[in-house]
């Protein structure tokens, strides 16, 4: 369950679409997003979003990749660099030849930065893409917290092929174009200058090195999907929200750990309405317990209370029971139930109570 979107999805497109049809959607949200044209708060971002599904793509490797194995099997193969790098014939065919400029725009100039599925800091180390998990909750089980265990998704090595890649049997030979090196050299000369441009190996795809006979189970990623067992607390008190778990997300091969978010909803419940940490409950008297008053028994989350209706109370009238609530987040005590009284009027009476009811009037009328 990735925090990332479908990339056709993104794009719009099906998974039928041709490369001409995805280049021509791409091309037309690009120049609606491009940060150079559009200045809203978020073209920024939907740029870089559309930008990333475009490169993978566009590229048909990653892009059969993709349909086998979504963002992991991309993910697990190539870092963000070399997944727009591959790509620059396709931008620049759309671009007029201002890969750089796209390129900028996607990732900034230095320092660190974060960009679809990836984080990459100061280290240049690739991050790896968010786990989304969604869970409900009683308001009971709110009250006193949750052990949650749960399976999450992980790349494992190939069973088949170890790892790496390759049909059993054979093996990865270097690269001849790069040696192995996986990136290409290329010196220009001007005048007195000499300019060197280093840039990943189209050969290779910046590996240093070739599959020649791809594992038939994995297709050459050398990965597969698997899953882990992994269990963390929920806090009692805990609301409608998403909670982020470091370090719990997907790992991508020399890569760090996406996060774990946890989205959490405290279901409806039948008796208590909740506000924060307090909760609210509707409690049904006659009007003649209402009139004389008498104990009750009010229900609370942690079974009924007794509780003492005054005599004279009025409809609606609110009664407190202090630290009855949820606990607070903040760690500090518990919140507080109130209890509203609701009076009930009988819609129907037999001859003795309208009778004893007309007497009670009299009663009161001759003591005005």
């Amino acid at each position: 369950m990735s925090a990332k979107r479908d990339y056709y999805e993104v794009l719009g497109v099906s998974k039928n679409s041709t490369p001409d049809e995805i280049k021509f959607q791409y091309r037309k949200m690009a120049l609606k997003f491009h940060p150079d044209k559009n200045k809203s708060p978020d073209a920024t971002e939907h740029f870089k979003e559309i930008s990333e599904a475009y490169a993978v793509l566009s590229d048909s490797e990653k892009r059969k990749l993709y349909d086998a194995y979504g963002h992991s099997g991309v993910d697990g193969k190539y870092s963000t660099e070399d997944i727009f790098q591959g790509s620059k014939d396709n931008f620049e065919d759309i671009f007029g030849g201002g890969f750089d400029s796209v390129f900028e725009s996607i990732f900034g100039r230095g320092g660190g930065f974060r960009f679809g599925g990836f984080d990459f800091g100061g280290s240049g180390r690739a991050r790896g893409s968010d786990i989304m998990y969604e869970t409900a909750l009683t308001l009971e089980e709110a009250l006193k917290g949750k052990q949650e265990e749960i399976e999450l998704p992980r790349l494992i090595n190939c069973e088949n092929c170890n790892g790496s890649g390759c049909t059993p049997g054979t093996s990865m030979r270097t690269c001849s174009v790069c040696n192995g090196q996986g990136q290409v050299r290329t010196s220009r000369s001007s005048g007195f200058s000499t300019f060197v441009t280093v840039q990943p190996c189209n050969t290779c795809r910046g590996q240093g090195k070739i599959i020649e006979r791809p594992c038939s189970k994995c297709k050459g990623v050398g990965k597969q999907k698997a899953t882990r067992k992994f269990s963390f607390e929920i806090p009692p008190g805990v609301e409608d929200g998403e909670y982020r778990i470091q370090d719990e997300g997907e790992l991508i091969p020399n890569g760090m750990s996406g996060d774990l978010i946890v989205r959490i909803r405290v279901k409806p419940h039948d008796k208590f309405k909740r506000d924060g940490a307090d909760i609210f409950y509707d409690a049904h008297i006659s009007m003649t317990d209402a009139t004389l008053g008498r104990t009750i028994m009010a229900e609370t989350l942690e079974g009924a209370e007794k509780l003492d209706v005054e005599s004279g109370s009025q409809p609606n009238t609110i009664i407190k029971l202090k630290g009855k609530g949820l606990p607070r987040q903040s760690g500090r005590g518990r919140g507080d139930e109130y209890v509203r009284l609701v009076v009930d009027i009988p819609t129907k009476l037999d001859k003795h109570q309208r009778k004893l009811l007309e007497e009670l009037k009299d009663s009161f009328n001759r003591n005005q």
